[in-house]
């Protein structure tokens, strides 16, 4: 097997990747050890991925860390709780509600997003569209009656022109 084919064959990608197969994982590890050129085609690699990661990051919004961290502090407190209730028989165990459960499982983020400004935006777009096409609908059923209106008044009128002309020869 050449070396060079061996890394370009895409089974590197996939060892940093974490997909590779067991099988995969040792001959890489094996050929690794042997030659040099893939280890170093490995470190070169991870480094391009790391270098992809933090270019591709998003950073968080602020005061995240500060709820997260309070979060996993109420967590810790909770289960030194729990650890502290474990000696106590049952029936004197303070009961915990299921929202202090809930809330000691999961840590909640909040972050503002441009987006619900778009979307509060599309909706008064939505509105006036909605409302604009309801105007120009009545518009359209009050022209179209008017117009019904006069090609009867005009046949009327054709119906007495015929009359007058047929009356006056």
């Amino acid at each position: 097997m050449k070396i060079n084919e061996y890394i370009e064959s895409g089974v590197l990608e996939a060892y940093v990747l974490g997909s590779a197969s067991e099988q995969e994982t040792k001959e890489l590890l094996y050929l690794k050890a042997k030659h040099p050129q893939i280890s170093e085609a490995l470190k070169d690699l991870e480094t391009d991925i790391e270098y992809i990661a933090q270019k591709m990051a998003v950073t968080p919004p602020p005061g995240t860390w500060l709820k997260i961290e309070s979060n996993i502090n109420e967590i810790i407190k909770a289960r030194e709780s729990d650890a502290l209730t474990i000696d106590m028989p049952y029936q004197d165990r303070p009961r915990e509600s299921s929202r202090t459960r809930k809330s000691s499982q999961f840590v909640e983020i909040e972050a503002e997003s441009g987006h619900m400004r778009i979307r509060k935006i599309w909706r008064w777009i939505f509105a006036g569209v909605f409302l604009l096409g309801k105007i120009f609908l009545a518009c359209a059923i009050y022209f179209y009656i008017e117009n019904r209106h006069n090609e009867k008044e005009i046949d009327l009128l054709k119906t007495e022109i015929k009359n007058i002309t047929a009356n006056g020869r």
